[in-house]
């Protein structure tokens, strides 16, 4: 992983390579290593990189490589499947003289150019320069685990690893009006129509599953160009006991390829089946490998009183599979004294505590050691998770007809202890899908209007884009949500929270479940692998009986990453940090001056109206 950086002058010679430096020192928290700078001869392009290597095979420089130094390369990121990769290639007639990704990225792109991306098993943000072609070429992997943010004018194009890059050579900070009004409205991070926006105008992030391409001296502006999707349409005739097999094939490759490390290696561990998924395939691995007798490291956010506190299946967890387990304790103080290095490394809003904690998991595992933690993200969003997604399930259900197994999933759910309101909207849903997607759009639309606290000044700037960053998808079957999840708008942000997160402390996340041929088949097996018999998360739970105690794969009251929000919210102190939040909006013309009537409401992490929450988030990045 690294910090990466460049510049391409398209018109003028208004930046040099110390600019190039200037960013990489914005950023520097990215990589802890040794740093590398190029420019070509013309200086008319630019780049740097501050490593974070942990093993030899990630020292990822600007490495110069075949036909005279052809191609130079920046690459913020890691190819698991290097090895085969190489292997192919050395097949092919190519010399590889050192062990690192980055060499096999640029033998890759020599060989395949743009259709490289399609064989590379990884997380990866990159740029490319061919100083034959005179043409840049920079891509994104498949989930939007590794940022890239560009701004582009008539005379230049510069990119870096996080904004703060581009704000360090004078790109302008000026906030995008309608995400801010989005966000603080409809708690939107981000936009799912134009997934290149971010909350700050004229500064773009490259969106994940995409390449972008340009020659300086012909092309007024780059190009981008999607590379992979998943098709969600696709179905394979499988039955229920080969899909697990083909599953836990699948699975367990990913994590041996992400396991390829000398590094100290650790896992995020809680009480749910994910987290404990990885950790127990992971804790089998290096006892049949024999590649360690030092316990694996895992690493728990625990809130001791809080209903909701994970520990009691941490300590069934570790029954089972004994590690070297460190709780995380995390409070209200804490989060009052981080809150502003937070917010810097994150960049743009967060919608609630649960970010916060995740950065001190992190911070305990960087206190220990440990440069690499496998963590669960996408699991909620392939493997249908999340409550939310029962409603669609049923609905596609009702929609072919079945009425007596919709009434018996809708039983089993509920004695399941899934909490959920079903009525004749549900039944006009199934039967008039796209009348539903308009039903949803409209009522976020008049929450954005009739928010009560907004200036009428700012709500008149938005004459005529209300609806700008509204959409919600036609559903007919679970399929259409998952893709819409991990895709459209949902996943992408929890890897950003998680990368800022984690490059704030110098930690490698790595990420099982992400990885596209698990998801590809996935997509193709049928609703009732996913949800059945009152269960998410069906194949996972099936997959895993017998591997991990009952109470953990048969839970029944599992959320998600939760801290106990209404707590902190009620304390004294952070109601004054929010208070102070408001006044500043209220001065920036955001909000109306009636808001500082109002005392804090303070809302759990899963409230969709945690209005205190964004106010305090959203004043900070003004």
């Amino acid at each position: 992983m690294s910090a990466i950086a460049g510049i391409i002058l398209k018109a003028s010679n208004s930046y040099a390579n110390w600019h190039v430096k200037q960013m990489i020192k914005a950023i520097a928290h990215r990589g802890h290593n040794n740093e590398n700078y190029w420019s070509n001869y013309k200086n008319t392009v630019h780049f740097g990189q501050r490593q974070l290597a942990v093993t030899p095979q990630n020292t990822n420089g600007t490495y110069q490589t075949y036909n005279n130094n052809r191609y130079q390369l920046v690459c913020d990121g890691e190819i698991y499947n290097y090895i085969e990769i190489k292997s192919f290639l050395q097949n092919k007639g190519f010399k590889f003289y050192t062990q690192n990704h980055a060499e096999v990225i640029l033998a890759a792109y020599e060989f395949w150019k743009e259709r490289c991306l399609q064989h590379f098993d990884g997380v990866f943000a990159f740029a490319i320069w061919d100083e034959k072609d005179e043409t840049f070429f920079a891509a994104r992997d498949r989930f939007g685990q590794k940022p890239f943010y560009y701004y582009e004018d008539e005379e230049h194009f510069v990119f870096g690893s996080e904004m703060k890059a581009l704000w360090a050579i004078g790109v302008e900070k000026r906030i995008d009006k309608k995400m801010m009004f989005n966000y603080i409205t409809l708690g939107h991070v981000q936009n799912c129509i134009d997934k290149e926006q971010t909350f700050f105008e004229e500064t773009y992030s490259l969106p994940p599953s995409y390449y972008l391409t340009f020659k300086p001296s012909t092309d007024k502006a780059s190009k981008i160009t999607r590379y992979w999707s998943i098709n969600k349409e696709l179905k394979i005739d499988i039955g229920i006991t080969d899909a697990i097999d083909k599953f836990t094939e699948l699975f367990s490759k990913s994590i041996a390829r992400q396991y390829r490390t000398e590094a100290v290696a650790g896992a995020c561990l809680g009480g749910g089946i994910d987290s404990c998924s990885i950790a127990a395939i992971i804790h089998s691995y290096i006892k049949n490998e024999n590649k360690s007798n030092a316990l694996l490291k895992t690493f728990t956010a625990v809130f001791p009183g809080f209903e909701k506190d994970e520990s009691p299946y941490i300590d069934l967890f570790n029954k089972r599979y004994t590690t070297e387990n460190f709780r995380v304790y995390t409070t209200v103080d804490d989060l009052i004294r981080d809150f502003e290095k937070l917010c810097f490394h994150q960049e743009e809003p967060f919608p609630s505590t649960s970010t916060f904690s995740q950065y001190k998991v992190f911070e305990a595992a960087k206190n220990q050691d440990v440069k690499i933690l496998f963590d669960g993200h996408g699991a909620d969003e392939i493997l249908a998770g999340y409550p939310g997604y029962i409603h669609w399930y049923l609905q596609e259900v009702i929609s072919r007809h079945k009425l007596g197994s919709t009434r018996k999933e809708r039983l089993a759910f509920k004695n399941n202890g899934q909490q959920f309101i079903w009525d004749f909207k549900n039944y006009m849903a199934a039967f008039l899908p796209s009348h539903a997607a308009m039903a949803l759009e409209k009522r976020e639309y008049l929450k954005t209007i009739h928010h009560p606290f907004i200036n009428t000044d700012f709500l008149r700037l938005m004459k005529g884009r209300e609806w700008e960053g509204i959409h919600k998808p036609i559903v007919t079957k679970l399929n259409d949500i998952l893709y819409f999840s991990t895709c459209e708008m949902g996943l992408e942000q929890l890897l950003r929270f998680t990368d800022r997160n984690s490059m704030a402390h110098g930690i490698q996340i790595r990420m099982p479940f992400l990885n596209h041929e698990l998801v590809e088949f996935i997509f193709t097996l049928p609703s009732p692998f996913k949800m059945h018999d009152g269960w998410t998360k069906f194949l996972l739970r099936k997959a895993m009986d017998k591997k991990l105690p009952d109470e953990i794969i048969w839970r029944k009251d599992k959320v998600g990453f939760e801290t106990p929000q209404i707590n902190w919210m009620e304390n004294s102190k952070l109601q004054e940090y929010i208070h102070v939040s408001k006044q500043k909006l209220v001065t920036f013309g955001i909000l109306s001056k009636k808001i500082l009537e109002n005392k804090v409401v303070a809302l759990p992490v899963t409230s969709r109206n945690n209005y205190d929450w964004r106010y305090l988030c959203a004043a900070q990045i003004i």
